[in-house]
């Protein structure tokens, strides 16, 4: 069943949880588009009343009454299953049922260029720094980001313009939904092993990805990154690398970093593309830049808009996010977990100054502890002082019986609290100034340092 022949005006459609952070642009598209829109969440939110005042019906609640005869498909998130009463109402009477993924997967083919960002690490600020640069070039993009970006005061912009950019995700093999023109790997680390097999099966997962690029189109890829260059080898797609060295398609040249601006080369083969400074610490952020750089090059954007769009780049909200001082401390915060981002977000800490770092850090999800404990362990023997609030457990239950007291236990400077009470009482004496303060993790830890800043 494709999704395609449902994207006609006048066909009705319901999304079930048309709030969401990707729900309500792909509510807006379709709209866009001429078809009939309505939609169900639980919770009233900004995106909600916009879609109220653009003409859309949003009912609270999910509801089987919600669902009758006049309905052409349904649309939901990954967060409703089955047994969701609108699901089991519309597949009672027949009416096809979409995951969003392919929703959006069929949109994207009505797109000219079509620029998906992939990659374990990465995604969310590389898409962001390119819709900086297309909005430079005035290309008026449609953008779907899995994180909020301040230029848009959102995660989403529905343009007018031949160019859509999607931050794209492998866990389920969702992006195998997406068909892009430039498919952007950052790179590939084993993650989400409640799904995925190992990192061969991830691996996998990718190379499918990449094959999905016409053969008209070209798949970016970051040379220095042994997993993604295995799994791209061979293609047969046109293929152009970035990397730290001159061996890549795109790399830097004369890198300076003072404070949290790095200033660089960008080069394209031996020749100056344009020189940039980029207002996000980091080497992991100078890689980012370049995969925007070489996606806006296959798009054929010009130097100037390059310069433009990454100068204006603040960063993305929970990256590296400053929120505060508190006593004297700056407190940050990070949506980083995977060791392979916690060792990012370290490497640049430790470049920046700091008297001390003190991480909080909330682990996501049972199976990714487990599988990477030690990893874990490794990265958290870094800071000064490491702070472990409990698993979060996101869409897991804790069959294995594991806890991050299990870390704190392996590191000296390490103490575990099982609530965020304790953590701040811990915290407001413990911050001073000079110190660094991050809370760290993609569950709810970032409340931490905003309970702390109210006390500012």
């Amino acid at each position: 069943m494709d999704f395609r022949q449902y994207m006609v005006p006048g066909r009705r459609g319901h999304l079930i949880g048309i709030g969401g952070v990707s729900m309500s642009p792909l509510a807006e598209v379709l709209r866009g588009m001429g078809l009939e829109i309505s939609g169900s969440d639980i919770n009233e939110s900004e995106n909600v009343t916009h879609l109220r005042t653009l003409g859309i019906r949003v009912v609270m609640g999910h509801h089987a009454e919600t669902i009758g005869p006049e309905l052409d498909f349904i649309v939901r998130t990954a967060a409703v299953h089955d047994d969701n009463p609108e699901v089991a109402a519309a597949r009672a009477q027949g009416i096809p049922v979409f995951e969003r993924t392919e929703a959006w997967g069929a949109i994207m083919r009505d797109y000219p260029n079509a620029l998906c960002i992939s990659g374990t690490h990465g995604k969310t600020t590389t898409t962001s720094m390119c819709t900086h640069i297309l909005m430079a070039a005035e290309m008026d993009p449609t953008v779907m980001i899995g994180g909020t970006l301040p230029l848009l005061h959102a995660g989403h912009r529905v343009g007018h313009g031949d160019t859509i950019v999607m931050e794209s995700c492998e866990y389920c093999n969702s992006f195998l939904n997406f068909y892009p023109t430039i498919a952007v790997i950052l790179d590939i680390e084993a993650d989400h092993l409640d799904f995925f097999k190992d990192l061969e099966d991830v691996k996998h997962s990718f190379r499918a990805f990449a094959s999905h690029v016409p053969a008209s189109g070209t798949v970016i890829a970051n040379m220095d990154d042994a997993n993604t260059m295995d799994a791209l080898a061979p293609l047969g797609r046109a293929l152009m690398t970035f990397g730290m060295t001159d061996a890549a398609d795109v790399w830097p040249r004369n890198i300076v970093q003072v404070g949290t601006q790095t200033d660089f080369d960008i080069m394209h083969g031996q020749a100056l593309f344009t020189h940039v400074s980029i207002h996000v610490p980091g080497i992991h952020n100078v890689k980012n830049a370049l995969a925007a750089a070489a996606a806006a090059i296959i798009l054929g954007v010009g130097p100037m808009a390059v310069r433009y769009g990454l100068g204006a780049f603040n960063g993305a909200g929970r990256r590296f996010e400053f929120k505060g001082k508190f006593n004297g401390a700056d407190v940050y915060d990070d949506y980083a977990h995977h060791p392979g981002e916690l060792k990012a977000l370290l490497d640049t800490v430790e470049g920046l100054g700091y008297k001390r770092t003190i991480v909080v850090f909330q682990p996501h999800t049972y199976s990714r502890t487990k599988t990477l404990f030690d990893d874990f362990v490794e990265q958290l023997r870094r800071p000064d002082i490491a702070i472990l609030a409990e698993i979060y457990a996101a869409r897991e239950q804790n069959t294995i019986g594991i806890s991050s007291k299990d870390i704190s236990d392996r590191i000296d400077n390490s103490v575990y609290f099982d609530s965020f009470d304790e953590i701040l009482k811990t915290l407001r004496w413990t911050a001073a100034p000079g110190d660094i303060i991050l809370t760290v993790g993609a569950g709810d830890i970032y409340k931490v340092g905003e309970r702390l800043l109210q006390e500012a």
